[in-house]
């Protein structure tokens, strides 16, 4: 039907309207469209004429008016039949490996809210072919893309994942390597299997098999003279390689920093923090009266979040722990409660790469054996297992399981220990029996 109606500004339009539905089982709806500018007066009997003369550019007579409906019918009715189409065409595609890795990853940083450095280290296992590294000239193997990318997520099969890994290990890749391959693949193909994704029936990484691997290697760590030789070194800058300073104040600056460094490896070795929980420790969050710290967040690919487990906890200090940190907070500027407890020059959080860096050169110019930054904590875990019971060096520790602190209990035996060992085969402790002995694993 076409009518005329006086708008709002006072003109007239010529108006369509009309019954329609998209479908069979759909409910008819009722269509209206604005045609144009109505070439009409009023008649003055509360109807509409035409005007007097020829109908102008821009304007529509009563049969324009006609002609311009059926057009607006015709193009509403391509407009359902596109919406329909795009709809079957949505409901049929189904994504490549590609699009659902990435759509996963997004559920685990916005769902599941997973660590930074955890999206980080799956990114880059499903990173495409020959990106460079942000350092160097490698760029990345993009191994999973390469193989699946292109593939729809449904018509991957265990075969498929099988002949994958075995490429790798025919490739050369540590087993633990292509166990993570592995395990990013269960991931992407578990979560397709949601039943509020898209209800993936069968996880073809199931039916494949994990690589054996390796047992871990036996803790190796710092004891406290090598750690305090660590440190010595540190506070004479000899694990820095630059210019000598002539600027006193430049000297005295470069002087605070090569203690702080010293402290701050003194701290790691004897609270058994992690690097990030360390460098995002805030002064507020230590208490040297009562000698407790609380661990309340950690620095994880760069950005502060929750502590790994996502859980505070207190650590209580030792003497030496409570010392190292009195030492880094005697200083007069960035005091404040949010201050960090370790800083650059400019107040800021110390850079992560750079701390392992300046560790690694103080452990070579101490002459010490090679020992991951990350060593000070499992020294810190063995060291107190010595003494305690497995519950407390597991809360010292932040585990959330006894399990983990158990690879603590065995590094390095008691002294005490050797003793019962002597007494049991009938033999009484000689002088030598409390010598502290490794354990050969």
């Amino acid at each position: 039907m076409v009518f005329a109606r006086e708008g709002a500004n006072g003109k007239v339009y010529w108006d369509a309207r009309w019954r329609c539905r998209s479908g069979e089982s759909e409910p008819w709806k009722l269509i209206q469209r604005r045609l144009g500018l109505a070439w009409l007066e009023q008649d003055g009997a509360g109807g509409w004429r035409k005007r007097r003369g020829r109908c102008p550019e821009g304007w529509l007579d009563e049969r324009a008016a006609n002609v311009a409906a059926v057009a607006a019918m015709e193009d509403h009715a391509k407009q359902v039949a596109a919406r329909k189409e795009a709809a079957r065409e949505a409901a049929e595609h189904k994504l490549t490996v590609r699009e659902m890795a990435a759509e996963w990853l997004e559920w685990l940083a916005e769902v599941r809210g997973a660590k930074p450095s955890t999206i980080e280290d799956y990114e880059y296992l499903v990173r495409e072919p020959g990106i460079p590294y942000k350092r160097g000239n490698k760029v990345t193997a993009g191994r999973i893309m390469a193989a699946f990318g292109d593939r729809r997520y449904d018509q991957v099969t265990s075969a498929d994942v099988s002949k994958f890994l075995r490429g790798l290990d025919r490739a050369g890749l540590e087993p633990r390597n292509v166990n993570k391959h592995r395990q990013v693949l269960a991931a992407i193909f578990s979560y397709a299997g949601r039943a509020d994704t898209y209800g993936l029936a069968v996880n073809p990484v199931a039916g494949t098999d994990k690589r054996r691997e390796p047992p871990p290697a036996a803790l190796d760590y710092y004891e406290v003279h090598e750690v305090e030789a660590l440190a010595r070194c540190c506070e004479q800058g000899k694990h820095h390689t630059r210019t000598p300073a002539t600027d006193p104040r430049e000297i005295e600056a470069r002087r605070w920093e090569d203690h702080q460094d010293a402290d701050l490896f003194r701290l790691l070795f004897y609270t058994g923090l992690r690097l990030g929980e360390a460098l995002a420790l805030r002064i507020g969050s230590v208490d040297l009266e009562d000698r407790l710290l609380l661990v309340r967040a950690g620095v994880s690919a760069g950005q502060e979040s929750s502590p790994k487990g996502r859980r505070h906890r207190f650590v209580p200090l030792s003497q030496p722990g409570q010392q190292a940190l009195a030492r880094l907070l005697s200083r007069e500027e960035f005091t404040s409660p949010d201050d960090y407890v370790v800083v650059n020059r400019l107040g800021r959080r110390l850079d992560p790469s750079g701390v392992r860096r300046r560790y690694k050169n103080a452990c070579a110019q101490a002459g010490l054996r090679p020992v991951k930054l990350h060593g000070l904590r499992h020294a810190a875990g063995s060291l107190v297992a010595r003494t305690n019971d497995p519950v407390f060096v597991r809360d010292f520790l932040g585990h959330s399981k006894l399990a983990t602190t158990d690879r603590y209990l065995s590094a390095k035996l008691r002294p005490e220990e050797f003793e019962r060992l002597d007494r049991a085969f009938g033999v009484e402790p000689s002088d030598h029996a409390g010598d502290e002995r490794e354990v050969q694993t």
